[in-house]
């Protein structure tokens, strides 16, 4: 069995995200992070 490679860089690519607390703590977080997959 070969080991594969996934890419997950843009999984979020053209999805929007909606995100409440985003300003600080956790929420700014998950806000860097989902746009860093591509999520806007």
């Amino acid at each position: 069995m070969t080991p594969t490679t996934v890419d997950l860089t843009q999984r979020l690519a053209g999805k929007v995200a909606v995100i409440t607390g985003g300003a600080s703590g956790i929420g700014l977080a998950t806000a860097r992070r989902m746009r860093a997959e591509g999520a806007t």
